[in-house]
C-alpha cells in the first residue's frame, strides 16, 4: 500500500507517512526504517530527491560540485536521480571486488568485522567537487571510507546528503568537518 502525499505536504510529514518502522529487523532490538513505501511514490521521492540536491548547490540555485557519489546500494538508489536533478555525472561507490577496471580502496572497520568501498581510479579527476549520498547516517564508517576514496582521487567532498540521520550513533563526529545535510534526524 503507498500514501500519497497530499499536493503541499511539507517534506517532514511526506517522510513521517512513507518511512515505515519495522520493529526487530534484521535482528531482535533493531528498529528498521524501511524506506521502499517512500520509493513507491513518486510526488515523495521528488520531494526528497530536490531536497537532497539542495546540498549540491551553491546560493544561487546552480550546481555546485561536479559528481554524485552514491554509497552501495541503497545510496545508487537515491544518488542517481540527484546526479540528474543536478545535472552532472554519477559514481557508484561499490564493495569489493564489484567493478570491472582499476580501482581505489579504503578499508573500515564495521561493529562486527571489516568492509572495503572501491571506486574506479578515473571516476573522480583532481579538483573535482562531489556530493556524497547515502540513505542513512548511523556510525559514519560508510562516509568516511567515501571521503578517503575521493581524497585518494584527488577530489574534494564538498559536502554530504543523507535522508535519514540516526543520532543516537554519533556518524555526524566521524564525518568530520564536512558540510551535512540530513532530511530526518531519529
Amino acid at each position: 500500500m503507498t500514501t500519497v502525499p497530499s499536493p503541499g505536504s511539507s517534506l517532514e510529514e511526506v517522510l513521517a507517512r512513507l518511512v515505515a518502522d519495522v520493529p526487530d529487523f534484521p535482528e531482535p532490538g533493531v528498529m528498521f526504517k524501511d524506506i521502499t513505501p517512500l520509493l513507491a511514490d513518486h510526488d515523495g521521492f521528488t520531494q526528497v530527491v530536490d531536497a537532497l540536491s539542495a546540498a549540491g548547490r551553491d546560493g544561487a540555485g546552480r550546481p555546485a560540485v561536479t559528481k554524485v557519489l552514491g554509497m552501495e546500494s541503497r545510496g545508487f538508489i537515491l544518488g542517481a536521480p540527484v546526479a540528474l536533478d543536478l545535472g552532472v555525472g554519477f559514481v557508484p561507490v561499490r564493495k569489493a571486488g564489484k567493478l570491472p577496471r582499476p580501482t581505489y580502496a579504503v578499508s573500515y572497520q564495521l561493529e562486527y568485522g571489516e568492509a572495503t568501498l572501491e571506486i574506479h581510479r578515473d571516476a573522480v579527476q583532481p579538483g573535482e567537487r562531489v556530493l556524497l549520498v547515502d540513505d542513512v547516517l548511523a556510525t559514519g564508517g560508510t562516509l568516511g571510507a567515501t571521503r578517503q576514496l575521493v581524497e585518494k582521487s584527488g577530489g574534494v567532498v564538498a559536502g554530504v546528503s543523507v535522508l535519514l540521520e540516526l543520532s543516537f550513533l554519533s556518524g555526524r563526529d566521524a564525518i568530520g568537518d564536512l558540510p551535512l545535510t540530513s532530511l530526518l534526524t531519529v
